[in-house]
């Protein structure tokens, strides 16, 4: 008879997958050195990052159905492939000194890696964890968030210690052996899993069991789209101008607004595990109606908080919502829409991501350029979250509505009997 894996070391798994893939984030670690090595200018290597974010939310959508047929095993092998040859190729590509093939490398096959990687994990965990899907999936995106500080002191090091290409080529290695590895302890749970554990009333029944196609369909999955648009967009906004802002707005010197920056990231990465462990007790619906809540006041707030230490705590604050949003969404996916193809209705999810990347530091840039102001930026900014809590309003009526409908037959059932 074969043995249940455990499902902490499935965990483990997957955090090792998203630590790896995470090292997106610290792609400004190679801005300066590939700038003054190579004579490009800003925008150019600036477009590979974004590059790859584009590819990570265009493969996570059209390789859900991949994940959810081969398994997340084979998925895990592929994303592997694609990241580790991606960062590889990138160390060719520095070699030969062609910035177009490193597009293609750390941007398109990095990307592709980066979408695969990501929810490969997420789908599975939610499977091996229905009694604390938050917890699960926070503990994987909690990898993807903290991945950046663990990675940006060791690419310093060895881009300073054997130069750009080795560096690519050395963490093209390791990140595709800790992928590889984390991979091939991946698996579905077996058949009836846990089943006792929701028989005896301790798991909460999910509302539905729909295909990707299905849920495309429903009110609610663009209920859900529009609330993760908003929440990265006004997310990679803020952070993207939060050290000018915070010179600006509470004086602090370019040292301390790096230094909060800095910090940003590390409430992010907290704010995944956080958050997303608090929405297995208060639920998904509340949890998100809460991101919005805080991200009004503290954004309408923001342009007056002129006091350095509030200005941070604000900030800090709304990092951890701008993490736990991305940590709670898979869980929220599971309980409206079942486990049945939750892969790849969290790849479409994900759009909203690419979507974001692209227009959140363009809004930010531009509503700054044109206002010459941070306070209407930033009231802006808040009277989108406003639309995004009446968006986490209307989604429970949909649920509410869908938990009546269960109720129903169960109701018949009952009296029948």
């Amino acid at each position: 008879m074969s043995r249940t894996k455990n499902r902490w070391l499935i965990a483990l798994a997957a955090v090792g997958i998203h630590i790896s893939i995470g090292s997106v984030y610290a792609w400004s670690v190679f801005t300066n050195p590939l700038i003054e090595t190579y004579g490009w200018n800003l925008s150019a290597v600036s477009l590979t990052f974004s590059i790859a974010i584009l590819f990570l939310g265009l493969s996570a959508a059209f390789m859900g159905h991949f994940v959810e047929k081969h398994g997340p095993r084979v998925s895990g092998m592929v994303a592997a492939s694609f990241f580790g040859f991606g960062m590889i190729g990138s160390g060719a590509a520095t070699m030969l000194e062609s910035l177009w093939l490193l597009y293609i490398t750390y941007g398109m096959l990095g990307g592709i890696g980066l979408g695969i990687g990501y929810i490969t994990p997420v789908s599975t965990l939610v499977k091996w964890f229905p009694d604390r899907r938050g917890l699960a999936t926070g503990l994987a995106i909690m990898g993807f968030g903290f991945a950046a500080m663990i990675a940006s002191p060791v690419m310093a090091s060895l881009i300073e210690g054997v130069g750009i290409p080795l560096t690519f080529l050395i963490l093209g290695a390791v990140y595709f052996a800790v992928m590889m590895s984390s991979a091939l302890y991946l698996e579905r749970p077996p058949e009836g899993y846990m089943k006792e554990y929701a028989a005896a009333g301790k798991q909460k029944p999910d509302l539905a069991q729909l295909t990707a196609n299905e849920a495309v369909k429903t009110r609610r999955f663009w209920y859900l789209w529009v609330m993760l648009f908003i929440n990265v967009t006004c997310g990679i906004a803020i952070l993207s101008v939060a050290s000018p802002m915070a010179q600006e707005i509470a004086g602090l010197s370019a040292a301390a607004a790096a230094t909060t920056v800095g910090l940003m990231g590390f409430f992010n990465g907290a704010g995944r595990i956080a958050w997303a462990s608090i929405s297995d007790y208060l639920g998904r619906p509340n949890v998100y109606t809460a991101f919005f809540l805080i991200q009004i006041v503290t954004f309408f707030a923001l342009p007056n908080l002129t006091v350095a230490l509030l200005f941070q705590l604000a900030l800090f604050l709304i990092m951890t919502c701008y993490g736990g949003g991305f940590a709670s969404i898979p869980a929220y996916i599971g309980d409206i829409f079942g486990t049945k193809q939750l892969g790849a209705i969290h790849g479409y999810v994900l759009t909203a991501w690419a979507a974001a990347g692209l227009a959140g530091p363009l809004l930010a840039s531009w509503i700054r350029g044109v206002t010459e102001s941070y306070a209407l930026t930033l009231s802006i900014f808040g009277s989108m979250f406003i639309v995004a809590l009446l968006v986490s309003l209307l989604i429970r009526i949909d649920i509410r509505q869908l938990k009546q409908a269960n109720a129903e037959p169960a109701k018949e059932e009952r009296l029948s009997s």
